[in-house]
């Protein structure tokens, strides 16, 4: 194996699955899916239908306890709503604190549990899919480049020098995510990025605003909103 790519179903993991193929086959690449505590199933059936269309062996993992104490609105111990309004709106009420479904250290966490199942499996590369609209405004601190270069120093350092981390979208928009990917003929139609676990995308939480905006910015319709009246 030559590269794991931390896989949660969503628009941003797939599109690194889908760069991870392309470059080295898909072979040579491992996927890994974490559950956390969240309130739904949806994003790991999405990880499950998008690594088997690429043909790559799925590996999950459970951290869910390590949340427990959390009081984040994605997960199922939380009593919290989830917001129904975009980022900006959110941020504006938190005084530069992440926004409430920000999930303490979740990247950090991710990250550092991919490095060890990476090197069990002889990889030298951890794809993971941080973009720059969610580190904006301080709402997901650990999807930041900062972050990101201090994670790929401590996983280098830590494992030898034998692995490292690519964030190829740390400094993109999530349109430019989606433009990557239409390029590469991601299959989105699989995904999921909904924080809520209905038939249907709601449309109206944060990562759906930004979903839906993305793909609008690239011209298209979501494919899991056609048919939808916005």
């Amino acid at each position: 194996m030559k590269a794991l790519v931390l896989c949660s179903g969503g628009v941003d993991s797939s599109t690194c699955l889908a760069m991870a193929v392309d470059r080295y086959g898909a072979q040579e690449v491992l996927a890994l899916c974490v559950y956390y505590g969240q309130k739904h199933d949806r994003e790991m059936e999405a990880a499950e239908k998008v690594a088997a269309y690429y043909g790559v062996p799925l590996k999950t993992l459970d951290l869910a306890r390590i949340f427990a104490d959390s009081d984040c609105s994605l997960l199922k111990g939380s009593q919290e709503e989830i917001p129904k309004e975009s980022y900006a709106s959110q941020l504006a009420g938190t005084n530069g604190d992440p926004v409430s479904t920000y999930v303490p250290f979740r990247n950090g966490l991710f990250l550092a549990s991919a490095a060890s199942v990476a090197l069990s499996n002889g990889c030298g590369i951890v794809y993971y899919g941080a973009h720059s609209d969610d580190a904006a405004g301080n709402a997901y601190p650990d999807c930041s480049s900062s972050f990101n270069d201090a994670m790929n120093e401590a996983i280098w350092l830590g494992s030898g020098k034998k692995l490292r981390i690519e964030a190829p979208f740390v400094n993109l928009t999530k349109a430019e995510v989606v433009k990557r990917g239409l390029k590469l003929q991601v299959p989105y139609e699989l995904t999921w990025s909904c924080y809520e676990g209905g038939a249907k995308p709601c449309g109206t939480c944060g990562t759906c605003r930004d979903r839906i905006a993305a793909f609008q910015a690239n011209g298209v319709t979501d494919p899991l909103m056609k048919g939808e009246e916005r």
